[in-house]
Order: structure tokens, then sequence, then C-alpha cells
């Protein structure tokens, strides 16, 4: 949409507005199956404890055409699905002007000099945006998600249980009537803000030098109707500088989305933080590290007033020095202590291969499809009460607490409970079990430097992407480079770090409807599969900066500064005034 809306369309401001409309309507849409969903009860099922065998046939035997629960569910999941499809591509679509048209707009009104700096502000907040969104939504997390109409304390839920939902649907709700909020003025700008003409004649073209000779006169109307598309498509996909480029944002973008999406479930999984502690650091991360470095980068280009190969070897410099700080993810936590699955039963000696069954809870009929995580008193995780061949369960506030479990041996703890200073014992608890691992502000150390150098050569991309390439040709130009980095970068960054991440599952939910989500990961083989992912990224993108210096070609005239380009030509008027004297003067004599 990006490309087409640059070439169509010469009021940027207006498509930039209904592109925030857009965007509401998705966030609106995407709040829905909340609303169409029932309440959310994951604490308030039958106890999943051990039963006795005569009780185990009637009241643990689930097939699944005779559930209830999944015939309730099953029609309405697909829908759901499809509602949440639409309003992500609403989502794409409504975004697709604010880094192409809005971009372009704000480079063609302010001068040469400050559009870096202005730049490196615009997208400092679209690195701060989603940045609080982590950090609100992190705390959001820690609200039930039906909190209207359902106290969470009444079915024994807290933040750290694992079928613990948060209420996610409350920032879509904000984010619609934020944008139907800014979309109104926003839509009221003019196509072109005061003063603009005269900051396009002081301007000077550093586009490179075939493209500079390839224009002829009347370029200025080259690019505005459809049938010019293919002309544009060619001589800009024959810019080497410009390809290069596209290819370094394809690779930085695969970087940034994958690890978007995945880096806080690296952090959840490694070092056994709750998902809502997970999204509060990435949060605390992203803001200081992302914002500043975009920022940064974009007041050095203006403060050194670099030209567009400087540009080119300062996003090399620091995409090198990124290059060191990606070992934060050969950083690695042991597994928990997940019995049956990474460490066996108490009573199991380890020739016998590892089992979610043992004699201990053989007993109980227990179910693989009520993944509901406890943490024993000996350190250890069990799959459920069930599994741990826990009897009894005693609901306690926003907890619940198990006795008289067979598969614990160990003395059990004591817990003191309100002001009456009542004691009681127990085995396990719905919690899960804290890691001992003392990596993780290493980790959120050197993932900040990693973040920071990363978004540092953000903004001197973008301005050599913009320099490389003639004016008429940056709104067209930029278009053509978001598709590339969706196509290559953004779009199978999900994708691809999804697949290696599943490839790292050592436990899957089993479900009616066949293997659901994975449930525990090996951090041995997530850390190293993301160090290579993050490796083979910034070595890809250290590659291609090289290559877009490499091939760039400056035109004449291009390193000299404002005031050296009117001492020169003032210079060159003067010459020219004396030469015509001559001549007149030997043609009077």
């Amino acid at each position: 949409m990006g490309p087409l809306l640059a070439v169509l369309g010469r009021s940027h401001a207006r498509y930039i507005g209904v592109g925030i409309l857009v965007l509401g309507i998705g966030s609106l849409l995407f709040a829905t199956p909340h609303y169409l969903a029932g309440p959310y009860r994951g604490g308030q099922q039958t106890e999943n404890i051990c039963q006795s065998a005569a009780n185990t046939s009637s009241t643990r035997s689930v097939s699944c055409a005779g559930s209830s629960v999944q015939t309730e569910l099953e029609p309405y999941s697909g829908v759901y699905l499809t509602i949440f499809l639409v309003a992500q591509l609403l989502h794409g679509a409504g975004a697709a002007p604010f880094y192409t048209l809005g971009v372009t707009y704000l480079d063609e009104n302010v001068s040469k000099k400050m559009s870096s700096v202005y730049l490196g502000i615009y997208y400092t907040m679209a690195i701060i945006g989603p940045a609080l969104g982590y950090v609100v939504g992190g705390e959001l997390l820690k609200i039930y998600t039906d909190f209207f109409t359902v106290d969470s304390s009444t079915i024994g839920l807290t933040p750290d249980s694992n079928v613990w939902i948060g209420a996610w649907w409350i920032g879509f709700l904000a984010a619609a009537v934020i944008c139907f909020i800014i979309a109104v003025p926003v839509l009221a700008f003019p196509a072109a803000l005061p003063g603009s003409e005269e900051l396009a004649k002081d301007r000077v073209s550093e586009a490179h030098e075939k493209s500079t000779r390839s224009s002829t006169a009347g370029t200025g109307e080259a690019f505005s109707k459809i049938r010019e598309l293919p002309r544009a498509l060619t001589e800009l996909l024959g810019n080497p500088a410009f390809f290069m480029l596209n290819l370094a944002g394809a690779s930085e973008g695969l970087l940034i989305a994958g690890f978007a999406a995945f880096l806080p479930k690296l952090i959840e999984n490694q070092f056994s933080v709750s998902a809502s502690s997970a999204a509060l650091l990435m949060g605390l991360v992203t803001v200081p590290a992302g914002g500043g470095g975009t920022f940064l980068g974009g007041y050095l280009i203006k403060r050194f007033n670099l030209p567009c190969s400087g540009i080119l070897k300062f996003c090399l410099l620091a995409t090198a020095a990124c290059i060191v700080f990606t070992l934060c993810f050969a950083l690695n936590c042991p597994n928990l202590d997940f019995a049956g699955l990474t460490v066996p039963y108490h009573n199991t000696t380890k020739k016998v291969a590892l089992s979610l069954e043992n004699v201990c809870n053989s007993g109980c009929g227990c179910s693989k499809s009520q993944f509901d995580p406890i943490c024993g008193v000996d350190g250890i995780t069990y799959y459920s009460p069930c599994h741990a061949g826990c009897y009894r369960e005693t609901p306690i506030n926003d907890a619940k607490l198990y006795t008289d479990c067979s598969c614990i041996h160990a003395p059990a703890m004591n817990l003191t409970i309100g002001e009456i200073g009542d004691v009681l014992s127990y085995e396990a608890i719905n919690t899960t079990c804290t890691s001992t691992c003392s990596y993780l502000w290493l980790f959120i150390v050197l993932a900040f430097c990693n973040m920071f150098m990363t978004f540092l050569c953000t903004m001197p991309a973008l301005s050599s992407t913009l320099r490389v390439v003639r004016d008429d040709q940056r709104s067209f130009a930029l278009g053509i480079q978001w598709i590339k980095v969706r196509i290559l970068g953004t779009i199978p960054a999900p994708m691809v770090f999804g697949a290696l991440i599943d490839d790292t599952c050592i436990l899957w939910n089993e479900t009616c409807e066949g293997r659901g989500a994975c449930l525990v990961y090996d951090n041995y083989y997530m850390s190293r599969y993301m160090l290579a992912l993050a490796f083979i990224g910034k070595a890809a993108s250290l590659l291609f900066f090289f290559l877009a210096w490499w091939t760039y070609v400056p035109p004449s005239g291009r390193g000299i500064d404002q005031n050296s380009r009117q001492q020169t030509t003032a210079t060159l008027m003067l010459s020219d005034t004396s030469q015509e004297a001559q001549i007149d003067s030997t043609t009077i004599s």
C-alpha cells in the first residue's frame, strides 16, 4: 500500500490520518473476542488431585467425543482466530503509511541538516511505544482477564499460575481510543507545510551517481502515474547502494521482529520468571536502549554533518560492535527439575526411561490434558497435583496447598495464615519453582547493549536510504524498501523463530484436536538457536552495509557543505563575469 499511495497521492497527511483510523478499527476489532467469549474460569475445574482406584474410572475417563468443554469451545475457536487475523491485517494496512509517507512528509518539511534529528525523534517514539506496551501490558497481565465478573482469589488463581490469563484486551481498547483522537488533527494537516518550497530549493542531492546521470529534465513528473511504476522500479533496483541497504534492513528487520515476539518467552523460560515479569523486563530494556539509540543515531548525523558515505561507515562500525554483544544469548540456565521429564521420580532408578507415569501415581488416573504444574517442597516441578500423588487440596486465599503427596519425599513446610497465626503444613503449592540461575541481570545488561547498538544505526540507515535516491523517488523508494523488509524480514521472522523454538520443546500439550502448545522447553538448545540467529543476522547486516558503502558512487561535488557551496557558486559567477568582460573587451578592440 505504501508505494501505491506514494505514487497516487500528493496529500501525505490525509493518507496518514486514514491509516490511523484503520489502525484504531483494527485495535478495536482485536479486543472483541474477549466480549464474545464467556468468562474465563481457568482454576474452577474439578480437583486435579489423586483419587482412589474406585473413583478413577468414573471421574477421570475423558474422551474427546464426550468432553462438554471441547464441544462447547470448538465451534468458536475458528471464529476467534479469523477475528484476530482480520484485525492484524487492518493493523498492517493502517501502519503502512507511517514509515513511507510519514518519513518523507517530515523530510520534505524540515531542513536537510535537521532532518535526521526530526526523524530520530519520530523513530524514537516508534520504539518507545512498543516498549511502553511491554511495560503497561506486563502490568495489565497481573489483572485477571474477567476482573469485572470473577474474583480470581475465589478460584485459587494467581499471576504465577500457569493457567492464569491477564487482562490482555485493555491495551487494545486504549489504543483504539487514542488512534481515533489523534486521527482528527492529522487529517487537518496540509499537503505541504509553510516554508517547504524554500527548503526544497536549498536541498542538494546525494543520490547514487548512476541514478543522477539517468535523470533527465522533467523528473518531477516521472513517478506521478501508475504507468511509470515499472521504469521507476527498474531504476531503483539498478541502484546497488539502495539494493544493499534494503537487504541490510531485511536482516535487521528479521532480528528485531523475531526477538520482539520471542525474547519475553526466552526470558520467561530461561530464568523462570512469570510472563508479566518477562514483559516488564523487556519494556525496561527497550525504552532506554531502543529509544535512546534511535535518537542518538539521528543526533550524531546532525552533530557531525556526516555525508552519505560517512553514514554508511557509521552503520558498519555500529553493526560490528553489535556482533560482540550477541554473546548474551550464549548464557543459558539449566532446566528446572521436572519430575518424569528432566529428572526421575524419587523412587525411580536412572536406568529406567523418564516418564510422567510412575508407581507413586499409577493408581491416581491422571490425565495429561490437565496441565497444572505445582512446585514441591523438594524443589521439583510436577505436571499436576495428580502426577505428584497428592490426595488433599487446601485453598488458601489466592493459592492452593497440597498435602499427602506420595511422590514427594521431603519434610513438609509450614505456612502462617492470617493475623491469628494459624500454621498449615504443605508439601506442594500451585506456583512455579524458582530458578537458582544468577545470569538474569548479566543477560539484561548485555541485551541492553545489543539493542542499543542495533537501534543506533537505525536512523543512519534510513538517512542513507533517503540520500542514495533522487528526491522525486524517496516516497516510492521507502515503499519498495518496506516491501522488501516485510517479505524478507518481518513476515518470515515469527515463522523462523517459532519453528526453531518449537524444535527445543521437550513436552507438548496433547489435546483432542492434536498437539497443542509447548509446555516445557530445553534451555540449552533454545539459547544456542537464538545465538545462531542473532550472529548470522548481524553478520549478514554487516556484509550488506559494507557492500552498500563499497558500491555507492557519490555525485560530483557532494562532499562540500552549504557555506562552501555558496562560496563556490559566487566564485564561479565572478569568474564567468570576468570572462564575459574579457570577451567583450576583445570584441571591442
